[in-house]
C-alpha cells in the first residue's frame, strides 16, 4: 500500500480517508454539513450575543449556557472545516502536529462539556430544591471557579493521552476516519498500544460516568420536588426547564458513548455508519442546542428579540 510507513517512525504527517465506503458520497455529504456548520456557529454565536447583552441574564443558569455555546464552538470548529476541506477538495493529509491538536480538543473539550453539564445539573437542583439559599450557595464568583475546574479537568486528562501518543511509532498513516480519534489513530501504531488503550477507556469512563450519575441523581431529587409542587403552572414551567437540560443532556452522552465504546468494541457494527455517527456527533449537538434553549427558554427567545428589534435601529 503507497501510504504505509514502514519505518516505524512519527510520521510527519496523516491522511485521513473521510467516511470509508462511502467515498464517492463525500462531495454531496459536505453541504449538509456545512450548512449544520453555519446554524452551529450562528446560534451558538446569538446565544453569547443574547446573554452578553441583556444584564437580566448575568445569572448561573446563562452564564453556564455561555460556557456551553464556547465549547459547542470549539468542538465543531476543530474538526469540520477540515473534513469539508476533505470532502470538497480531497484535502486529505494533516500534519502529525495537527492531528495531535486535534485530538486534544476534541477529547479535551468533550470532558469539560461533560462537566460543564453537572454543573448546570447542580444549578437547576440549587434553584428547585434549594431557592432559598440559591443565592449565597452558588453566588457569580463560583460559577467562573466551576467552569475552570472543569476546563482543568478536561485538558488536564487529556494532555497525558497526547503525550502518549507522541511516543508511538506507526506503521501506516492511513487514518481510517474524517478527523483524528484517539483510537483511529493508535490502530495506525506498531504494537505497544495497552497505555493508551487503558489510560484513554478509564478516564473516558471515570468522566462519563462520574458525571451521569451525579447527573441523574440530582434530575431524580429534582423531579421529586417538581411534583410536590402544589400549583400546575409552576410544575409546568419548571418541567419545562428541566425538560430543556435534559435533552441537551441526552444529545451529548447518548451518541457520545455510541462511537466511544463501537470504536473499541463495535466490530460488527458496519465502518461508514460509525464513522458517519461520529462526524455527527461533533456537528449535531452544537447546532440543536441553542435551538433546544432558544425554544424552550423563554428569557432568552425574548433577549434574542429585543437584539434584533435593536439591531436594525443601531445601523
Amino acid at each position: 500500500m503507497q501510504h504505509s510507513n514502514h519505518s516505524h517512525q512519527n510520521p510527519t504527517s496523516f491522511l485521513l480517508m473521510g467516511i470509508p465506503g462511502l467515498e464517492a458520497s463525500h462531495f454531496w455529504l459536505a453541504f449538509p454539513f456545512c450548512s449544520m456548520y453555519a446554524l452551529a456557529v450562528l446560534g451558538n454565536i446569538a446565544v453569547l450575543l443574547v446573554v452578553y447583552s441583556e444584564p437580566t441574564l448575568h445569572q448561573p443558569m446563562y452564564l453556564f449556557l455561555c460556557m456551553l455555546s464556547t465549547i459547542d464552538l470549539v468542538l465543531c470548529t476543530s474538526t469540520v472545516p477540515k473534513f469539508l476541506a476533505l470532502f470538497w477538495a480531497n484535502a486529505a493529509e494533516i500534519t502529525f502536529g495537527a492531528c495531535a491538536a486535534q485530538m486534544f480538543f476534541i477529547h479535551g473539550f468533550s470532558a469539560v462539556e461533560s462537566g460543564i453539564l453537572l454543573s448546570m445539573a447542580f444549578d437547576r437542583y440549587l434553584a428547585i430544591c434549594r431557592p432559598l439559599h440559591y443565592g449565597s450557595l452558588l453566588p457569580p464568583e463560583s460559577v467562573g471557579k466551576l467552569g475552570v475546574a472543569a476546563l482543568l479537568r478536561g485538558l488536564g486528562l487529556m494532555t497525558p493521552l497526547t503525550c502518549l501518543l507522541a511516543r508511538l511509532s506507526y506503521c501506516s498513516r492511513v487514518v481510517a476516519h474524517s478527523y483524528c480519534e484517539h483510537m483511529a489513530v493508535v490502530k495506525l501504531a506498531c504494537g505497544g498500544t495497552q497505555p493508551n488503550n487503558i489510560y484513554g477507556i478509564t478516564a473516558a469512563t471515570l468522566v462519563v460516568g462520574t458525571d451521569s450519575i451525579c447527573i441523574a441523581v440530582s434530575y431524580a431529587l429534582i423531579l421529586r420536588a417538581v411534583l410536590g409542587l402544589s400549583s400546575k403552572e409552576a410544575r409546568a414551567k419548571t418541567f419545562g426547564t428541566c425538560g430543556s437540560h435534559l435533552g441537551v443532556i441526552l444529545l451529548f452522552y447518548a451518541p457520545g458513548l455510541f462511537s466511544f465504546y463501537t470504536q473499541r468494541f463495535g466490530q460488527h457494527v458496519p465502518r461508514h455508519i460509525h464513522i458517519l455517527l461520529a462526524d455527527l456527533y461533533l456537528i449535531v449537538p452544537p447546532m440543536l442546542n441553542p435551538i433546544i434553549y432558544g425554544m424552550k427558554t423563554k428569557q432568552i427567545w425574548d433577549g434574542a428579540l429585543r437584539l434584533l428589534k435593536r439591531g436594525p435601529a443601531q445601523t
